[in-house]
């Protein structure tokens, strides 16, 4: 939707572009899409953190960890570009300096939870691969100063060693790292792939061959079993096996402890998910929102009224919350039934904010397609639950905006005035713009032009005291339709009237009646000429706007 909303070929539809696929896991189009939005922006550290996660996807983490760095090059507080620079380090084994980065995001921005969900994962891992600290002994036994003459000649050898030769390397490669049952629990579904990689070795044709572009399928086999036994590795420093078996044990407790859960921690529960739930709505991830309302329901079902004393009222909530994401994803008829269930609860439980709560989503989801006198009867109903003047003149406007759909402009423009008055009373100036506006359309699908025009013009002047210039182009685009319609309206009621002037059965038999007569159409010539004058006038004064506008 934000890519539909943006100029083709920008950097903002790159970026927008680019988000949209990594979201859906298209990471290799995302790349292209970004590669695309760092040509028009070059250095834009907000390009470049997203890129970096797209490489991370990808498995390449050593472009990751260049794009990381180079979104911090001109602002080391960059809190993105420390947590994404955090994250490489941490996925490639480097522990300690993703530590030391997590701390830095941390410490600049404390209120964001996955610095310190950083700052947990690492020192656990760390602890997972070397120990406790405490149970680290230093004891000082032999000259520290040979100890370090030591180790930088053994560096020094290091740099003459001769690399090993491809046969030597395949050798390496072919010894056992570790029990397959152990590579078995770390890989997972990865152990099947391994196997079938280290069975191709045996056939000495294939690896003698190459492919198409040079490349020997020795070469290609052997890096991809070097790869999963970067990632074992890796993952047996994470989490060890002996860690994973403590973790069963220790998940099967918490299950048992959860089963008598006490008040303030079902509290907890409840008040942090429907903040999440509420944060992913509004962050533009309806997705995640659906599944995550989903889950919590299913959980408070589970749990008996007397832990959640107001269960009904929260079900009807989380109802509410997936029909507005199943809204937001345009799954209408979902939206439709969820948002059903929680009048449905409402009633049933005797919840009137929640049924006003439930009228109104479902008058918008019927307005969303299209069923606009259901819309209208849902909103209806929920008037007299409207508590406050903002509220009333909300569902006013939105009444009148379906009867104006439905060509009833008379309904429309009596909604748009108990719409106007109620912003009046509330002193919104932009629901004032929007209800004048209502009013006004309805006025001219009614004819009545003069009327219509004062609106406008009213409308207008409103427009720009909020500085809403999309609406004043708008505004000025209709006044001049509604003048051009009210001048060839007056000029059809004057051809009428002349036709009647000079037509021969005009009675002139008396004098009197033709004194009456002549002073009454007199007057109402005069009448004709000036309101004519008028809307000349405002249609001058309407075109004067729209070039105003455009200069």
């Amino acid at each position: 939707a934000a890519a539909d909303t943006v100029p083709a070929g920008t950097f903002p539809s790159f970026m927008a572009e680019g988000s949209l696929l990594c979201r859906r896991g298209e990471y290799d189009k995302a790349l292209a899409c970004f590669n695309n939005a760092l040509k028009l922006r070059v250095g834009d550290k907000h390009c470049l953190v997203a890129r970096s996660k797209c490489y991370l996807k990808l498995g390449d983490t050593e472009n990751s960890l260049k794009d990381a760095e180079a979104s911090l090059q001109n602002d080391k507080t960059f809190s993105k570009g420390l947590y994404q620079k955090a994250e490489t380090l941490y996925t490639m084994g480097d522990f300690e300096f993703a530590l030391v980065f997590y701390h830095r995001g941390y410490r600049l921005r404390p209120e964001l939870q996955k610095f310190r969900l950083g700052i947990e994962k690492s020192q656990e891992a760390i602890v997972n691969c070397i120990g406790s600290p405490s149970s680290v002994k230093l004891e000082i036994k032999e000259d520290l100063c040979f100890i370090s003459r030591q180790a930088e000649s053994k560096k020094a050898n290091q740099k003459l060693q001769i690399k090993l030769t491809k046969d030597q390397k395949w050798t390496r490669k072919q010894e056992p790292v570790r029990n397959p049952k152990t590579e078995r629990q770390l890989l997972g579904e990865l152990y099947a792939d391994k196997a079938y990689l280290e069975k191709l070795l045996k056939d000495k044709d294939l690896m003698e061959s190459s492919t198409k572009q040079g490349i020997k399928v020795a070469d290609l086999v052997l890096s991809g079993i070097s790869y999963l036994d970067t990632r074992s590795e890796f993952w047996q420093q994470q989490k060890p096996i002996y860690a994973r078996v403590r973790e069963r044990k220790l998940r099967q407790q918490r299950w048992i402890r959860d089963k008598k859960r006490k008040p303030a921690e079902v509290g907890r529960y409840i008040v942090k998910s429907m903040e999440d739930i509420d944060m992913l709505l509004t962050g533009d991830s309806p997705e995640e929102c659906c599944k995550k309302a989903e889950r919590v329901l299913k959980t408070i079902q589970g749990w008996s009224d007397e832990e959640v004393p107001n269960k009904n009222e929260l079900i009807g909530n989380l109802h509410s919350c997936i029909g507005n994401a199943q809204l937001e994803m345009g799954q209408m008829e979902a939206a439709l039934q969820s948002h059903k269930m929680d009048l449905e609860f409402a009633r049933q439980n005797n919840l009137p904010d929640a049924e006003s709560r439930a009228l109104d989503n479902i008058g918008r989801v019927y307005a969303r397609i299209g069923k606009f006198q259901q819309a209208i009867d849902t909103w209806e109903e929920k008037i007299p639950m409207a508590k406050s003047s903002l509220e009333k003149t909300w569902l006013f406007h939105e009444i009148g905006r379906c009867y104006l759909e439905l060509n009833k402009a008379e309904a429309a423009q009596n909604y748009g005035q108990k719409s106007l008055q109620s912003a009046d009373e509330e002193g919104d100036v932009e629901w004032q713009l929007h209800a004048t506006v209502l009013v006004a359309q309805a006025q001219v699908k009614l004819k009545d032009y003069r009327s219509a025009i004062m609106n406008f013009e009213k409308a207008l002047e409103k427009a720009k005291l909020i500085h809403n210039e999309a609406a004043q182009k708008a505004i000025i685009i209709a006044l001049d339709d509604v003048s051009k319609s009210f001048i060839e309206e007056l000029n059809e009621r004057r051809e009428e009237t002349t036709i009647a002037f000079s037509s021969p059965d005009y009675d002139y038999s008396s004098e009197n009646g033709k004194d009456d007569n002549s002073g009454k159409y007199r007057e109402r010539e005069e009448s004709d000429q000036s309101t004519e004058n008028r809307g000349e006038k405002q249609n001058e004064d309407a075109r004067n706007y729209k070039d105003g506008n455009n200069e």
